[in-house]
């Protein structure tokens, strides 16, 4: 294995082994390492040798912490925006390709997983929560929105869960991600060696991964459930924090910190996300694609991404300017603008 390459690819026993290689960047993911992934299993579908793919992060924070950030917002600043949309184009086509993909999909996630991680994880057919699990979305509060198929997947969690984790970036942790379906499996840390060793073996996929489960226990999010299935159901952001507000006067403390966390982030990005979530509901994988690209497409056109980039990522003031600064200055025809068709330039799916 080439410990300097950012991703590695290569097949043991029956299994093909992407290995996502930044641990110092929490691998994330670069332009590099998702034409490589894509490359990987392309070939692997086709080859009688891969009964399975089992997806892992390298060291012990992160399975992937999103995308590389950083480089695209320097891009889209220094003008370069056909080398950022190339990088969005191919992770979202990536996304599709795992959403399709003929073989089982074993991510094995146990640290961090979020934005594009989740992209390469949450689509495959095996979801695997170590102890250390944590998924979060958190788009939000950087000016940004939850991509990487969140259009399509967010809407089918259950009641209104999904739009509770778009609008508010919040993290989840093991138990909550099986009782969501963000994990399929639930596996303690000390097993997670052995199980992965299981896979390389050949061991049947289900047998080998309910062989290894366990019961993490209660989920945390099951007693706020009916908050958030009554205020997440709310005809808008506006109206999701009304709702939440009077829950708050009814002694709800969960209610109090999940609307002072969204008061603090981006009134565009809730406004999109808001959309998001709502169409998602009933489009295909693919057309939820094409969604999310039209929106990133746009994303470079105002402030809110560049400001959250540069208070949470760069100067980590947390004390981002956004604008407009209040929900009432979205109005209706900017929110639609960013799901505008792009014509000749729309993502091609197949």
């Amino acid at each position: 294995m080439d410990e300097n390459a950012e991703v590695t690819c290569e097949k043991h026993g029956a299994a093909g082994i992407i290995t996502l290689n930044r641990p110092r960047a929490l691998n994330a993911l670069t332009l590099t390492m998702v034409r490589e992934m894509r490359r990987a299993l392309d070939a692997w579908a086709a080859d009688p040798e891969v009964s399975r793919i089992v997806v892992q992060g390298a060291g012990e924070k992160a399975f992937c912490a999103g995308g590389d950030i950083r480089r695209l917002t320097d891009l889209l600043q220094a003008g370069e925006r056909d080398e950022a949309l190339a990088f969005w184009r191919e992770e979202y086509q990536l996304n599709i390709r795992i959403k399709h993909y003929p073989k089982p999909y074993v991510s094995l996630i146990d640290g961090i997983v979020m934005g594009g991680g989740v992209g390469v994880s949450l689509h495959g057919s095996h979801r695997v929560a170590g102890e250390r699990y944590l998924f979060a979305m958190p788009e939000v509060g950087i000016g940004f929105f939850p991509d990487v198929g969140a259009t399509y997947a967010l809407p089918r969690l259950p009641g209104r869960t999904g739009m509770y984790l778009a609008l508010t970036g919040e993290r989840v942790k093991q138990a909550d991600a099986v009782m969501l379906g963000l994990a399929t499996h639930a596996v303690p840390s000390a097993a997670m060696e052995s199980l992965r060793q299981a896979l390389i073996a050949g061991e049947p996929v289900d047998e080998a991964l309910a062989k290894a489960s366990f019961d993490p226990g209660p989920a945390p999010l099951s007693p706020e459930r009916a908050v958030i299935d009554s205020c997440f159901s709310a005809g808008s952001v506006a109206g999701v924090l009304e709702c939440l507000d009077e829950a708050v006067d009814q002694g709800s403390e969960f209610a109090a910190r999940t609307a002072a966390g969204m008061r603090a982030k981006s009134p565009t990005s809730m406004s999109i996300a808001f959309e998001q979530v709502r169409r998602g509901a009933s489009l295909s994988f693919e057309d939820a694609m094409r969604t999310e690209f039209r929106i990133v497409s746009r994303i470079g056109d105002g402030r809110d991404f560049f400001e959250g980039v540069r208070a949470v990522l760069v100067d980590k003031d947390n004390q981002p300017r956004w604008d407009p600064a209040t929900l009432e200055g979205v109005t209706r025809e900017a929110v639609e603008r960013y799901f505008a068709g792009l014509g000749a330039h729309e993502l091609e799916t197949r």
